[in-house]
């Protein structure tokens, strides 16, 4: 369960402007938050604590931060520091960006401009947002990994239907298995796209809000499909492991027989050289 600072967080650190930017921002494979404990923190998992002038930051061990708030220079500070933490640097950096307005009405709702309506700018709100911003950054990665194998796989299953044998060598199929295997780890499990942030379990009144995030983002929809497709990844390569086990079966067989027909020529040999004296 997310832990809340102890006091009442009515705002991250200062009061903010009518108008707020959240940018969810793909770093990398992970963030090491271990030691990054402080005294203001709102949330420990994630890590969530207030940055800059007036805004709130939130880190996620699958990679990705959420800054709120924050002007430019504000932002580059807090990802140098934050720089030195992230395992496997991401060569794409995903984003996923958000303008939240503070509106007098009774609940949180999206604007038809885009932006998103919030009562107001607290903690547990910013968390909400957080969650939803972040899954949708890393639903973004994950599908492009998935689909890169996608496209490596099609032309070779095409091949396959068309000719009816695998139209690469050993090697090449092993490295195919390879990647499916490797994508199939790094996107299964490390984004549980079907669980509702913690914070919620404290404030169930913000469960519209993030129902409205999560259609908005579409998280469930695209978390089913990705599981479909990696589904698929993993029947492909438990297909591909039968392909080389039965060919290696046929080649140890087709040995066999040489072998067999090869002792046959010999011992047909020895017995015409052994009647021939």
């Amino acid at each position: 369960m997310t832990e809340l600072a102890s006091k009442p967080q009515t705002s991250p650190a200062h009061p903010a402007p009518r108008g707020v930017t959240a940018r969810a921002l793909l770093l990398g494979e992970r963030i090491d938050t271990s030691g990054l404990e402080r005294a203001d923190l709102v949330s420990t998992a994630p890590l969530a604590f207030p940055a800059g002038q007036s805004g709130f930051a939130v880190l996620y061990r699958f990679g990705v931060a959420v800054l709120f708030g924050l002007s430019p220079l504000e932002e580059d500070e807090i990802l140098a520091r934050v720089g030195a933490r992230v395992a496997g640097p991401a060569a794409r950096g995903d984003d996923e960006t958000l303008v939240m307005e503070i509106s007098s009405e009774s609940e949180d709702k999206a604007l038809a401009n885009g932006r998103l309506a919030v009562k107001d700018m607290s903690g547990p709100r910013l968390l909400v947002i957080a969650d939803a911003l972040a899954k949708s950054v890393a639903l973004a990665r994950d599908e492009r990994r998935v689909n890169a194998v996608f496209d490596t796989i099609e032309p070779f299953a095409a091949q396959l239907a068309s000719k009816g044998r695998p139209p690469w060598k050993r090697r090449s199929m092993l490295k195919l298995i390879g990647q499916t295997l490797l994508v199939q780890h790094r996107v299964s499990g490390r984004v549980a796209v079907e669980d509702k942030p913690d914070v919620l379990w404290d404030r169930p009144d913000l469960e519209r809000l993030y129902a409205r995030l999560e259609d908005e983002y579409e998280l469930e929809a695209r978390g089913r499909t990705l599981k479909a497709k990696l589904d698929v990844i993993g029947e492909t390569a438990r297909a591909l492991t039968e392909i080389i086990d039965a060919d290696r079966s046929v080649r140890l067989e087709a040995t066999i027989i040489v072998l067999i027909l090869a002792e046959i020529v010999i011992s047909v040999i020895q017995m015409l050289l052994r009647g021939g004296h």
